[in-house]
Parts: C-alpha cells; sequence; structure tokens
C-alpha cells in the first residue's frame, strides 16, 4: 500500500523516518513534524535579534562569536570572520542530511590554530514570524596541535524547524571542547547531525545540553582515525511539559589505543520524555580499545519517560569496553538534608538537580563556560 506524503514531506520533497525503523521508533518524525517547513525568507527587528542574542547562557562569556540570524550570517554582530563552509563528508542517504540541504543551508568553515585564549561561540537565532525551516552548516577544522574552546548556542522564538549540522576534524594531538546549547522556541523541531574524526592523539570534550524545542533529535558520529585519542562525550537533559529530546551516538573505534566515554544526565518533568541510543563500535585491529557509556534519568513525575538503547559491537579481543542505564527519583533524603537547613523546598531540588546533571559537564575546562552551565541547570525548575 502506497502511504501519501504528508504536507511536512511534501514541502520537504522527501520521506520522513516512522516508528517502524529501527533508529526512530521512539521519535515517529514522520507523524511527529506535520508542518509544510520551507527556507524563505523574514525581515528581523533589530530589537528581537539583540535580545535573542543576549539570551544566550554564555553571553557573559567572554568570547569571539559568529551570529547566524534566521540561518543566515549577521556580519554586522559577528566578531570573528569565517569563509563560507564545504559539503559533509557523510552519506547522502541519512534524512537529517537530506534535510538540512533540502533546507539550503547556510553556513561558516572555521580553522583553529594555536592556543586560543577565547572560546568561539556560534549563535543561531531564529525570530518570530511564520513557520519556515531555518538551516545551517558548519566545518569546524582544528589544527595539528592546537587547543580551542567552540560554544554552538541555538536560541529561537516561534514555530519553526532548525536543521543544525556540524562537521569537526581534529589534527594530531589537538585539543577541542565543544559545548552545544540548545535552547530553541518551545514550539520548534530541532535536528541536528555532528560528525567528529579525531587524528593521532586528539582530545574531544564534548557537551550538548538540550532543554528548548517541542522535539528534539540529535544524531552523532565519532570516528577514531588515529591511534591514542580521547573522546569524552557527555550531555544533559532538562526537559518539561510534553518536550521530547532523542539522542542517538555511534562511537567508532577504527584504531587500537583509543578511549572514549559516553554520559548522559537527564532530568524530567510533566510528561516529557527522553531517549538515548548510544552505540560503540571496536573494528577488527582495534586492540586496547577502552570504550564506556552510562545514561541515567531523574525523573520529576510519575509521567516522565526515559529509554535507553546502549549497543557494542565488539570485533576484537583485547578491549574494555562496558555500559549502563539508570533511572529514579530525587534523592529524598538529601532533599530532607536541605530543607533542615531552611533551604525552600524549590530552590533545595533545584540544587539537587543541578548537581545530578552536573557531571556531565564537569569536564569542561574553561571555567565561565562551566559556571554558565551551572547556573542554567540551578535557575531551569525556576523558570519552568
Amino acid at each position: 500500500m502506497i502511504v501519501p506524503r504528508t504536507a511536512a514531506e511534501e514541502a520537504l520533497g522527501l520521506s520522513l523516518p516512522h516508528r517502524r525503523m529501527e533508529d526512530w521508533k521512539w521519535t515517529d518524525l514522520r507523524r511527529m513534524v506535520q508542518a509544510p517547513y520551507v527556507r524563505m525568507p523574514v525581515t528581523a527587528k533589530q530589537a528581537d535579534v539583540d535580545r535573542l542574542v543576549r539570551s544566550s547562557p554564555f553571553a557573559a562569556v567572554k568570547a569571539q562569536r559568529i551570529v547566524f540570524v534566521n540561518g543566515e550570517l549577521d556580519a554586522s554582530r559577528s566578531s570573528l570572520a569565517s569563509s563560507p563552509s564545504q559539503a559533509l563528508a557523510v552519506a547522502d542517504d541519512d534524512v537529517l542530511l537530506q534535510i538540512n540541504r533540502k533546507l539550503e543551508a547556510r553556513g561558516a568553515t572555521l580553522r583553529l590554530e594555536g592556543n586560543a585564549s577565547l572560546p568561539v561561540e556560534i549563535v543561531h537565532v531564529v525570530t518570530d514570524d511564520v513557520p519556515r525551516g531555518v538551516a545551517t552548516h558548519h566545518r569546524i577544522e582544528v589544527a595539528d596541535g592546537a587547543s580551542a574552546t567552540l560554544i554552538e548556542t541555538y536560541v529561537g522564538e516561534g514555530d519553526y524547524l532548525s536543521s543544525a549540522v556540524v562537521e569537526v576534524a581534529l589534527g594530531e594531538g589537538a585539543r577541542l571542547d565543544r559545548i552545544k546549547a540548545e535552547r530553541e522556541s518551545v514550539r520548534a523541531t530541532h535536528l541536528a547531525f555532528v560528525k567528529v574524526s579525531l587524528a593521532k592523539g586528539a582530545i574531544l570534550r564534548d557537551f550538548t545540553l538540550s532543554s528548548g524545542a517541542a522535539l528534539n533529535r540529535q544524531d552523532g558520529s565519532y570516528i577514531f582515525e588515529g591511534k591514542r585519542a580521547d573522546a569524552r562525550i557527555s550531555g544533559a537533559y532538562l526537559l518539561g511539559g510534553k518536550q521530547h529530546a532523542d539522542t542517538k551516538l555511534v562511537v567508532d573505534h577504527t584504531v587500537p589505543s583509543c578511549t572514549s566515554r559516553e554520559l548522559f544526565k537527564v532530568a524530567m518533568d510533566g510528561q516529557s520524555r527522553g531517549i538515548f541510543q548510544g552505540k560503540a563500535i571496536v573494528r577488527p585491529g582495534a586492540q586496547k580499545t577502552d570504550g564506556k557509556q552510562s545514561s541515567h534519568a531523574l525523573l520529576l513525575s510519575e509521567e516522565a519517560e526515559f529509554d535507553a538503547k546502549p549497543e557494542l559491537e565488539i570485533y576484537a579481543d583485547d578491549v574494555v569496553c562496558g555500559h549502563g542505564a539508570t533511572s529514579g527519583d530525587l534523592n529524598h533524603d538529601h532533599l530532607f538534608y536541605l530543607r533542615s537547613r531552611g533551604i525552600p523546598e524549590k530552590e533545595a531540588k533545584s540544587l539537587l538537580i543541578a548537581a545530578f546533571v552536573g557531571e556531565a559537564f564537569d569536564g569542561i575546562e574553561h571555567e565561565g563556560v562551566r559556571e554558565a552551565l551551572t547556573a542554567y541547570a540551578e535557575g531551569w525548575l525556576a523558570r519552568r
């Protein structure tokens, strides 16, 4: 039986994945994305853009910034020059990449060299207007031996689909702290794809905060291409209402003697739903691999739901690999202790939630960025 295309599929000119597909069984994109999103030009009010740029959790952090407004580079608000992005070197049949291309993504190409003293923040702003699609695609290269901090911030208002693709290449001995904060509009859909390659001796510290959109799906591909590389990939969900966030990661060990860690900490209230799908692949010959993944959920209501799907594919025999997942309520003994010290209940809960998710961004080297995330987590419950 031929199933007619939805309005969203007609607008995008492609078929969207559905729950009968294994990787999408918890996120039926065909059902959940209905509006006919297309790329269209809009005229943004300058005051709205300025306000949204200031709403970045990292607005107080001294940084070099590149600003995209409704998917277009805003050179007047950008303090760092960049060149147009190049094509992403991954399979064309990935639906998230197809959507990105259909929405005619713009983006930036950056080559980071030396030991950068200031973080680079790419701020993505979407202003309130007619429902539409907004897409960006960036390519980031960290030179051999270089060290840098990259921040990606997504904020917006209104009803829109945000498609975000990022390609990162770490050179030999390079280090990158990559921090992504997704704080899209509560009516928005955020679809993201990141591909990271690590050369010999490269170090990656990768953290993603998912807290804004009504629907959030993020796919990640991390490939070890040189020996003795180290990747720590972490994330935090702060979700309420009927928000839905799904992360699917593939960590591919193709060479020996590399280390990977995946850690996701999830706090959910209301009827929200969180999903973590993590796969680690150890290729033949990738001996001395050390790979672990874990996900832990804090369920703040009886209606919140967390699903975990850890996977290991191991084709080498001298490896150390494992995974684990837990879910539960706040520790009431800890809550009682804080209450007994005169701390109001809501503030006490906020402190416990921030401490719980804080483990996911403890590895961020930049103190100001780490403090900004802590402040955001502590204030999350109060903003609900």
